[in-house]
């Protein structure tokens, strides 16, 4: 009688972890951090669920799946890899939106692609699960083992719902880096007009021609072209002042 009640007891510490573990992540995706930590918090969570030796996040960005963390340091390749949709398992699951489960030889499904800068590559075992909000496609996780690994259902669920609880926030904080890209681009732009208008007013030449100049001085100053023309646009309105 005791084999059947130390098996409950087991079942019952399962639920209450996975349970205390899935509170955690609901309570810390509700803190609307940047999007890096957004998924290093994820990659924290998956494999808290699934002892692995690789877990990768990729998230789509038009039309494309794109490296953005990973358990493993990869500072080659984390956002800078990139898939279509429908290309590889990650495309086919990010296609279908359906997980991909295979226990052993994960690298002659024909369905795999073949990446040289990652050593994952050539792991037995993956599980790859769509990341969904408000029902579009958000992104992946895959989780990689060197070892066979038959992947339980109990896994596969619980990387599910920690996709579901992270896709909306991975959405939120997706867009809002995207738009503090475009908030940053549009000052550069501004700034940049700002500065070929005072170099074509003093050196009297024309728009194109104070591009390229400003273009020089980054070059031959190393120094970004918002750089160099603030600096010349600081040195304008110091002029006025005196």
């Amino acid at each position: 009688m005791s084999a059947p009640a130390h098996d409950a007891q087991q079942g019952h510490s399962g639920e209450d972890f996975d349970l205390t573990l899935l509170n955690r992540i609901a309570s810390r995706m509700s803190t609307a951090a940047p999007l890096q930590e957004v998924l290093r918090d994820v990659v924290e969570f998956v494999t808290a669920v699934v002892k692995c030796d690789s877990c990768m996040v990729y998230v789509l960005e038009n039309d494309e799946l794109v490296l953005r963390a990973s358990k493993n340091p990869h500072p080659e390749v984390v956002d800078r890899l990139k898939m279509k949709v429908g290309q590889g398992i990650t495309g086919w699951v990010a296609e279908h939106r359906e997980p991909v489960a295979v226990a052993q030889g994960a690298f002659r499904d024909p369905r795999f692609k073949v990446f040289n800068e990652l050593p994952e590559d050539r792991f037995e075992a993956f599980l790859s699960v769509p990341v969904v909000s408000g029902g579009r496609l958000v992104g992946v996780i895959n989780v990689q083992d060197r070892a066979q690994h038959l992947y339980s259902k109990r896994e596969i669920s619980l990387i599910a719902t920690v996709g579901f609880l992270a896709g909306a926030e991975i959405e939120r904080a997706r867009l809002e880096s995207e738009n503090l890209q475009l908030s940053g681009e549009l000052e550069t732009r501004k700034v940049v007009e700002r500065a070929k208008g005072i170099l074509q007013r003093d050196l009297k030449i024309n728009e194109e021609e104070a591009y390229l100049t400003l273009q020089r001085e980054s070059r031959q100053r190393r120094k970004s072209m918002k750089e160099v023309a603030e600096a010349l646009v600081l040195s304008e309105e110091l002029k006025r002042k005196r």
